[in-house]
Protein backbone atom coordinates (compact mmCIF):
# COMPACT_ATOMS: atom_id res chain seq x y z
CA UNK A 1 0.00 0.00 0.00
CA UNK A 2 1.32 3.30 -0.77
CA UNK A 3 1.44 5.92 1.59
CA UNK A 4 -0.50 8.79 -0.36
CA UNK A 5 -3.11 6.07 -0.71
CA UNK A 6 -4.07 5.50 2.70
CA UNK A 7 -7.58 6.27 3.39
CA UNK A 8 -8.52 5.98 7.09
CA UNK A 9 -12.29 4.69 8.05
CA UNK A 10 -14.18 7.07 10.65
CA UNK A 11 -16.78 4.92 11.70
CA UNK A 12 -16.40 3.69 15.45
CA UNK A 13 -16.39 7.91 16.05
CA UNK A 14 -18.89 9.11 13.72
CA UNK A 15 -21.14 10.73 16.10
CA UNK A 16 -24.60 8.71 15.31
CA UNK A 17 -22.52 5.39 15.33
CA UNK A 18 -21.17 6.24 19.25
CA UNK A 19 -24.55 7.83 20.71
CA UNK A 20 -26.12 4.83 19.47
CA UNK A 21 -23.86 2.30 20.69
CA UNK A 22 -24.45 4.23 24.37
CA UNK A 23 -27.91 4.13 24.33
CA UNK A 24 -28.06 0.59 23.92
CA UNK A 25 -29.13 -1.79 26.22
CA UNK A 26 -27.18 -4.99 27.40
CA UNK A 27 -28.38 -8.13 26.47
CA UNK A 28 -28.64 -9.52 30.04
CA UNK A 29 -28.98 -12.66 28.69
CA UNK A 30 -25.97 -12.78 26.85
CA UNK A 31 -24.39 -11.32 29.54
CA UNK A 32 -25.44 -13.92 32.20
CA UNK A 33 -24.12 -16.87 30.08
CA UNK A 34 -20.83 -15.11 28.76
CA UNK A 35 -17.94 -16.32 30.91
CA UNK A 36 -14.33 -15.92 30.47
CA UNK A 37 -13.52 -19.38 29.66
CA UNK A 38 -10.37 -20.87 29.87
CA UNK A 39 -8.39 -18.62 26.93
CA UNK A 40 -5.52 -21.11 25.90
CA UNK A 41 -2.92 -19.92 23.37
CA UNK A 42 -0.28 -21.44 21.60
CA UNK A 43 2.47 -19.17 21.20
CA UNK A 44 4.03 -15.94 22.80
CA UNK A 45 1.99 -12.31 22.61
CA UNK A 46 3.72 -9.07 23.64
CA UNK A 47 1.75 -6.16 23.88
CA UNK A 48 2.88 -2.41 23.99
CA UNK A 49 0.65 0.29 25.20
CA UNK A 50 -0.30 3.09 26.87
CA UNK A 51 -0.72 2.86 30.55
CA UNK A 52 -4.18 4.63 31.44
CA UNK A 53 -5.57 1.99 34.25
CA UNK A 54 -8.56 0.82 30.99
CA UNK A 55 -5.33 0.07 29.09
CA UNK A 56 -3.78 -2.14 32.38
CA UNK A 57 -6.90 -3.73 32.58
CA UNK A 58 -7.02 -4.74 28.73
CA UNK A 59 -3.15 -6.18 29.38
CA UNK A 60 -4.50 -8.41 32.34
CA UNK A 61 -7.16 -9.57 30.71
CA UNK A 62 -4.57 -10.68 27.84
CA UNK A 63 -2.47 -12.47 30.79
CA UNK A 64 -5.04 -14.82 32.09
CA UNK A 65 -4.89 -16.42 29.08
CA UNK A 66 -2.95 -19.89 29.55
CA UNK A 67 -0.56 -22.30 27.22
CA UNK A 68 2.10 -19.37 26.28
CA UNK A 69 3.65 -16.26 27.77
CA UNK A 70 1.91 -13.12 27.35
CA UNK A 71 3.98 -10.11 28.48
CA UNK A 72 3.03 -6.55 28.58
CA UNK A 73 4.94 -2.89 28.12
CA UNK A 74 2.03 -0.32 29.27
CA UNK A 75 4.13 3.27 29.02
CA UNK A 76 3.62 6.78 28.12
CA UNK A 77 6.41 6.30 25.58
CA UNK A 78 4.23 3.78 23.70
CA UNK A 79 4.41 6.07 20.73
CA UNK A 80 8.58 6.42 20.47
CA UNK A 81 8.33 2.41 20.80
CA UNK A 82 5.77 1.37 19.27
CA UNK A 83 6.93 1.57 15.46
CA UNK A 84 10.60 0.60 16.45
CA UNK A 85 9.35 -2.86 18.22
CA UNK A 86 6.62 -3.83 15.44
CA UNK A 87 9.62 -3.43 12.55
CA UNK A 88 11.77 -6.36 13.15
CA UNK A 89 11.59 -9.21 11.60
CA UNK A 90 10.12 -11.36 14.39
CA UNK A 91 8.56 -7.97 15.73
CA UNK A 92 8.98 -7.82 19.65
CA UNK A 93 5.58 -6.87 20.02
CA UNK A 94 2.70 -8.90 18.60
CA UNK A 95 0.18 -6.10 19.54
CA UNK A 96 0.28 -2.78 20.02
CA UNK A 97 -2.82 -0.65 21.47
CA UNK A 98 -3.13 2.13 19.76
CA UNK A 99 -5.34 5.37 19.13
CA UNK A 100 -6.56 7.59 16.43
CA UNK A 101 -3.18 9.38 15.32
CA UNK A 102 -1.11 6.78 16.62
CA UNK A 103 -2.18 4.00 14.35
CA UNK A 104 -0.99 6.39 10.91
CA UNK A 105 2.78 5.51 12.12
CA UNK A 106 1.96 1.65 11.87
CA UNK A 107 0.13 1.90 8.56
CA UNK A 108 2.68 3.98 7.38
CA UNK A 109 5.11 1.57 8.39
CA UNK A 110 3.45 -1.52 7.30
CA UNK A 111 4.20 -2.65 10.76
CA UNK A 112 0.75 -4.09 11.20
CA UNK A 113 -1.80 -6.75 9.25
CA UNK A 114 -5.04 -6.93 8.28
CA UNK A 115 -7.47 -8.95 10.88
CA UNK A 116 -10.30 -9.86 8.66
CA UNK A 117 -9.65 -13.56 8.58
CA UNK A 118 -9.40 -13.66 12.42
CA UNK A 119 -11.92 -11.57 12.93
CA UNK A 120 -13.65 -13.87 10.78
CA UNK A 121 -12.83 -17.14 13.12
CA UNK A 122 -12.59 -15.42 16.11
CA UNK A 123 -14.23 -12.05 16.42
CA UNK A 124 -17.84 -13.21 15.11
CA UNK A 125 -19.16 -10.93 18.64
CA UNK A 126 -17.91 -7.75 17.59
CA UNK A 127 -19.62 -5.21 16.79
CA UNK A 128 -19.37 -3.16 13.47
CA UNK A 129 -18.53 -0.12 15.09
CA UNK A 130 -15.48 -1.45 17.21
CA UNK A 131 -14.05 -2.52 13.72
CA UNK A 132 -11.49 0.41 12.60
CA UNK A 133 -11.10 -0.11 8.25
CA UNK A 134 -8.64 1.37 6.40
CA UNK A 135 -8.78 0.99 2.39
CA UNK A 136 -11.81 -1.36 3.15
CA UNK A 137 -10.07 -3.72 5.64
CA UNK A 138 -10.17 -4.32 8.85
CA UNK A 139 -6.86 -3.14 10.11
CA UNK A 140 -7.43 -2.57 14.08
CA UNK A 141 -10.36 -3.74 17.00
CA UNK A 142 -11.91 -0.62 19.25
CA UNK A 143 -12.39 -0.98 22.76
CA UNK A 144 -13.14 2.45 24.40
CA UNK A 145 -14.01 6.01 23.40
CA UNK A 146 -12.24 8.79 24.63
CA UNK A 147 -12.52 12.68 24.51
CA UNK A 148 -11.19 15.59 26.48
CA UNK A 149 -13.79 17.90 28.80
CA UNK A 150 -13.75 19.62 31.12
CA UNK A 151 -13.16 18.35 34.76
CA UNK A 152 -13.95 21.04 37.80
CA UNK A 153 -14.17 21.46 41.39
CA UNK A 154 -17.84 22.29 42.03
CA UNK A 155 -17.23 23.34 45.26
CA UNK A 156 -14.69 25.91 44.56
CA UNK A 157 -16.68 27.45 41.66
CA UNK A 158 -19.47 27.75 44.31
CA UNK A 159 -17.50 30.18 46.62
CA UNK A 160 -16.85 32.42 43.68
CA UNK A 161 -20.36 32.43 42.47
CA UNK A 162 -20.25 31.11 38.90
CA UNK A 163 -21.09 28.57 37.10
CA UNK A 164 -19.24 25.78 34.95
CA UNK A 165 -17.71 26.90 32.40
CA UNK A 166 -18.63 26.67 29.14
CA UNK A 167 -16.20 28.51 27.31
CA UNK A 168 -12.67 29.07 27.26
CA UNK A 169 -13.71 32.97 28.23
CA UNK A 170 -15.64 31.88 31.20
CA UNK A 171 -12.80 29.59 32.20
CA UNK A 172 -10.24 31.99 31.97
CA UNK A 173 -13.00 34.23 34.15
CA UNK A 174 -13.29 32.20 36.86
CA UNK A 175 -9.46 31.51 37.19
CA UNK A 176 -8.96 35.00 37.83
CA UNK A 177 -11.99 35.00 40.38
CA UNK A 178 -10.12 32.06 42.26
CA UNK A 179 -6.85 33.78 42.21
CA UNK A 180 -8.00 36.80 43.20
CA UNK A 181 -10.23 35.46 46.20
CA UNK A 182 -6.83 33.67 47.44
CA UNK A 183 -8.11 30.18 47.21
CA UNK A 184 -5.96 28.85 44.70
CA UNK A 185 -2.58 30.68 42.79
CA UNK A 186 -2.66 28.19 39.66
CA UNK A 187 -5.93 26.90 39.26
CA UNK A 188 -5.73 25.71 35.71
CA UNK A 189 -4.40 22.49 34.70
CA UNK A 190 -3.41 21.64 31.44
CA UNK A 191 -1.33 18.74 29.97
CA UNK A 192 0.72 21.27 28.13
CA UNK A 193 3.95 19.01 27.95
CA UNK A 194 6.43 20.29 25.38
CA UNK A 195 5.76 17.69 22.63
CA UNK A 196 2.82 15.50 22.05
CA UNK A 197 0.70 17.04 24.85
CA UNK A 198 1.24 20.30 23.92
CA UNK A 199 -0.06 19.39 20.08
CA UNK A 200 -2.65 17.91 21.33
CA UNK A 201 -3.57 20.99 22.88
CA UNK A 202 -3.36 23.34 20.11
CA UNK A 203 -5.54 20.83 18.09
CA UNK A 204 -8.40 21.09 20.02
CA UNK A 205 -8.24 24.92 20.16
CA UNK A 206 -7.27 25.23 16.67
CA UNK A 207 -10.63 23.10 15.59
CA UNK A 208 -12.79 25.26 18.18
CA UNK A 209 -11.62 28.28 16.71
CA UNK A 210 -13.04 26.52 13.44
CA UNK A 211 -9.16 25.88 12.23
CA UNK A 212 -8.46 23.19 9.45
CA UNK A 213 -4.93 21.71 9.63
CA UNK A 214 -4.47 21.26 5.79
CA UNK A 215 -5.44 22.69 3.14
CA UNK A 216 -7.95 21.40 0.74
CA UNK A 217 -7.66 18.36 -0.65
CA UNK A 218 -4.19 18.46 -0.27
CA UNK A 219 -1.48 17.64 2.34
CA UNK A 220 -0.26 21.49 2.34
CA UNK A 221 -0.40 22.79 6.29
CA UNK A 222 -2.64 25.14 6.74
CA UNK A 223 -2.05 26.29 10.60
CA UNK A 224 -0.42 29.67 10.01
CA UNK A 225 -3.81 31.14 10.15
CA UNK A 226 -6.27 33.51 12.25
CA UNK A 227 -7.67 30.37 13.79
CA UNK A 228 -3.53 29.21 14.82
CA UNK A 229 -2.63 32.70 16.30
CA UNK A 230 -6.17 33.07 18.33
CA UNK A 231 -5.45 29.27 19.53
CA UNK A 232 -2.19 29.69 20.60
CA UNK A 233 -2.83 33.47 22.25
CA UNK A 234 -5.85 31.29 24.21
CA UNK A 235 -3.44 28.81 25.02
CA UNK A 236 -0.87 31.19 26.54
CA UNK A 237 -3.83 33.17 28.00
CA UNK A 238 -4.73 30.28 30.15
CA UNK A 239 -0.77 29.08 30.95
CA UNK A 240 -0.62 32.35 33.22
CA UNK A 241 -3.10 30.41 35.96
CA UNK A 242 -1.22 26.98 35.61
CA UNK A 243 1.77 25.98 37.35
CA UNK A 244 4.79 27.82 35.75
CA UNK A 245 6.35 24.03 35.01
CA UNK A 246 3.24 23.70 32.71
CA UNK A 247 5.70 22.92 29.95
CA UNK A 248 6.75 19.93 31.93
CA UNK A 249 3.42 18.48 32.69
CA UNK A 250 1.37 15.73 31.13
CA UNK A 251 -1.76 14.30 31.86
CA UNK A 252 -0.24 12.98 35.28
CA UNK A 253 1.42 15.53 36.44
CA UNK A 254 -1.80 17.56 36.31
CA UNK A 255 -4.07 14.89 37.23
CA UNK A 256 -1.55 15.12 40.69
CA UNK A 257 -2.29 18.79 41.24
CA UNK A 258 -6.24 18.35 40.69
CA UNK A 259 -5.94 15.64 43.21
CA UNK A 260 -3.53 17.92 45.81
CA UNK A 261 -6.18 20.65 45.82
CA UNK A 262 -4.16 22.96 43.37
CA UNK A 263 -6.07 22.53 40.47
CA UNK A 264 -9.63 23.76 40.57
CA UNK A 265 -10.36 23.73 36.50
CA UNK A 266 -8.99 21.48 33.74
CA UNK A 267 -9.22 19.94 30.09
CA UNK A 268 -8.69 16.09 30.77
CA UNK A 269 -9.05 13.24 28.93
CA UNK A 270 -12.39 11.04 29.82
CA UNK A 271 -10.25 7.49 30.54
CA UNK A 272 -7.85 9.85 33.34
CA UNK A 273 -10.89 11.57 34.88
CA UNK A 274 -12.63 8.13 35.36
CA UNK A 275 -10.42 7.15 38.16
CA UNK A 276 -8.69 10.83 38.82
CA UNK A 277 -9.60 11.09 42.62
CA UNK A 278 -9.53 7.13 43.27
CA UNK A 279 -5.80 7.57 44.10
CA UNK A 280 -4.70 7.28 48.07
CA UNK A 281 -4.37 10.03 50.35
CA UNK A 282 -6.96 12.09 48.11
CA UNK A 283 -8.53 15.08 50.58
CA UNK A 284 -12.26 14.29 51.01
CA UNK A 285 -12.89 17.76 50.11
CA UNK A 286 -11.21 16.90 46.42
CA UNK A 287 -13.19 13.78 46.48
CA UNK A 288 -16.42 15.01 47.11
CA UNK A 289 -15.72 18.61 45.23
CA UNK A 290 -14.82 16.81 41.79
CA UNK A 291 -17.36 17.22 39.09
CA UNK A 292 -17.24 16.46 35.00
CA UNK A 293 -18.91 18.51 32.52
CA UNK A 294 -18.54 18.22 28.50
CA UNK A 295 -16.11 19.96 26.55
CA UNK A 296 -15.66 23.82 25.96
CA UNK A 297 -16.04 26.07 23.24
CA UNK A 298 -13.86 28.96 22.57
CA UNK A 299 -14.21 32.41 20.15
CA UNK A 300 -17.88 32.40 20.00
CA UNK A 301 -17.99 29.58 18.03
CA UNK A 302 -20.39 25.97 18.97
CA UNK A 303 -17.83 23.27 17.71
CA UNK A 304 -16.35 22.31 20.89
CA UNK A 305 -12.30 22.67 21.34
CA UNK A 306 -11.57 19.03 21.71
CA UNK A 307 -11.44 16.01 19.18
CA UNK A 308 -13.22 12.35 19.52
CA UNK A 309 -10.76 9.63 19.93
CA UNK A 310 -10.84 5.67 19.91
CA UNK A 311 -8.23 3.58 21.45
CA UNK A 312 -8.31 -0.23 20.09
CA UNK A 313 -5.49 -2.82 19.52
CA UNK A 314 -3.90 -4.38 16.40
CA UNK A 315 -1.80 -7.36 15.39
CA UNK A 316 2.25 -6.99 13.70
CA UNK A 317 2.97 -8.34 10.62
CA UNK A 318 6.35 -9.42 11.00
CA UNK A 319 5.37 -12.78 13.23
CA UNK A 320 4.26 -16.13 12.32
CA UNK A 321 0.55 -17.10 11.68
CA UNK A 322 0.79 -18.38 15.17
CA UNK A 323 2.19 -15.70 16.98
CA UNK A 324 -1.25 -13.68 15.10
CA UNK A 325 -3.65 -15.99 15.91
CA UNK A 326 -2.59 -16.39 19.66
CA UNK A 327 -2.61 -12.60 19.83
CA UNK A 328 -5.83 -12.37 18.38
CA UNK A 329 -7.41 -14.81 21.21
CA UNK A 330 -5.79 -13.08 23.60
CA UNK A 331 -6.45 -9.67 23.16
CA UNK A 332 -10.35 -10.51 22.45
CA UNK A 333 -10.22 -12.07 26.18
CA UNK A 334 -9.35 -9.08 27.40
CA UNK A 335 -12.30 -7.65 26.04
CA UNK A 336 -14.87 -10.06 27.20
CA UNK A 337 -17.94 -8.58 28.25
CA UNK A 338 -17.84 -10.22 31.72
CA UNK A 339 -14.94 -7.82 32.68
CA UNK A 340 -17.79 -4.74 32.99
CA UNK A 341 -19.01 -6.70 35.67
CA UNK A 342 -16.19 -5.65 37.59
CA UNK A 343 -17.87 -1.83 38.87
CA UNK A 344 -14.14 -0.61 39.44
CA UNK A 345 -13.61 -1.68 35.66
CA UNK A 346 -16.53 -0.75 33.97
CA UNK A 347 -16.01 2.93 35.70
CA UNK A 348 -12.55 3.04 33.86
CA UNK A 349 -13.71 4.16 30.43
CA UNK A 350 -16.39 4.53 27.45
CA UNK A 351 -16.27 0.76 26.44
CA UNK A 352 -16.95 0.09 23.46
CA UNK A 353 -17.57 -3.85 24.59
CA UNK A 354 -20.94 -5.10 24.41
CA UNK A 355 -23.21 -4.68 27.54
CA UNK A 356 -21.59 -1.46 28.46
CA UNK A 357 -23.45 1.55 29.84
CA UNK A 358 -22.25 5.11 30.76
CA UNK A 359 -21.04 5.56 33.96
CA UNK A 360 -21.40 9.30 35.86
CA UNK A 361 -18.18 9.43 34.89
CA UNK A 362 -18.52 8.95 31.24
CA UNK A 363 -20.74 11.63 30.99
CA UNK A 364 -18.04 14.17 29.37
CA UNK A 365 -17.31 11.91 26.47
CA UNK A 366 -20.49 11.15 26.23
CA UNK A 367 -21.44 15.08 26.08
CA UNK A 368 -18.45 15.50 23.38
CA UNK A 369 -20.68 13.12 20.86
CA UNK A 370 -23.63 14.95 21.74
CA UNK A 371 -21.83 18.13 20.77
CA UNK A 372 -20.66 17.24 17.66
CA UNK A 373 -17.02 17.16 18.38
CA UNK A 374 -14.79 16.36 15.21
CA UNK A 375 -12.77 13.12 15.49
CA UNK A 376 -9.07 13.65 15.61
CA UNK A 377 -7.82 14.03 11.67
CA UNK A 378 -6.77 10.69 10.99
CA UNK A 379 -4.36 11.35 8.08
CA UNK A 380 -0.89 9.74 7.26
CA UNK A 381 0.64 13.15 7.02
CA UNK A 382 -0.85 14.34 10.62
CA UNK A 383 1.59 12.63 12.87
CA UNK A 384 4.26 14.93 10.93
CA UNK A 385 2.35 17.86 12.04
CA UNK A 386 1.73 16.74 15.51
CA UNK A 387 4.97 16.41 15.65
CA UNK A 388 5.89 19.62 14.04
CA UNK A 389 3.55 21.61 16.45
CA UNK A 390 4.60 19.60 19.65
CA UNK A 391 8.30 20.81 18.58
CA UNK A 392 8.17 24.04 17.56
CA UNK A 393 5.10 25.80 19.90
CA UNK A 394 7.17 25.79 23.18
CA UNK A 395 9.15 29.06 22.34
CA UNK A 396 5.74 30.53 21.85
CA UNK A 397 4.80 29.75 25.15
CA UNK A 398 7.32 31.12 26.72
CA UNK A 399 7.33 34.14 25.27
CA UNK A 400 10.10 33.69 22.81
CA UNK A 401 8.40 34.39 19.28
CA UNK A 402 5.53 35.70 18.09
CA UNK A 403 2.52 33.60 17.29
CA UNK A 404 2.85 34.00 13.70
CA UNK A 405 6.74 33.26 14.14
CA UNK A 406 6.08 29.91 15.75
CA UNK A 407 3.03 28.98 13.64
CA UNK A 408 5.89 29.53 10.21
CA UNK A 409 8.23 27.21 12.14
CA UNK A 410 5.93 24.51 12.51
CA UNK A 411 4.96 24.73 8.97
CA UNK A 412 8.23 24.88 7.52
CA UNK A 413 9.15 21.82 9.89
CA UNK A 414 6.74 19.92 8.68
CA UNK A 415 6.78 20.70 5.02
CA UNK A 416 10.83 19.24 5.31
CA UNK A 417 9.23 16.07 7.04
CA UNK A 418 6.42 15.82 4.71
CA UNK A 419 8.50 16.05 1.36
CA UNK A 420 11.01 13.41 2.78
CA UNK A 421 8.38 11.58 3.18
CA UNK A 422 7.28 11.99 -0.11
CA UNK A 423 4.01 13.34 0.73
CA UNK A 424 4.86 16.47 -0.30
Amino acid sequence: MKQNQIIIGLGIILLGGLIAYFAMSPNKETLDAQKVAGCVINDRVSIVGNEFPAIQTVGKGAQACSGAEVSTNLTADHQKINVAGMSGNPAEYTSAIIANSSIVALMNNDVIRPLDNLVAKHGKDLKQNQLITIDGKVMAVAFMANAQHLVYREDVLKKIGVEPPKTYEDMLKAAEKIRSAGIMQNPVGGAYKAGWNLAQEFNNMFLGYGGSHFKSGSAQPNVNSDAGVKALEMMKALSAYMNPDFLTHDSNATNAEFRAGNVAIMNMWGSRAATLVDADGVSDEVKNGMNIAGPMTVGGGSTPASTLWWDGWTVSKNISESEAESTFIAMMNAIDPAILKDEDIRKQAVWLIDGYTPTDAARGVFAAAQANTIPYPMLPYMGLLHTALGAELSDFMQGKETASQALADVEAAYIAAAKEKGFL
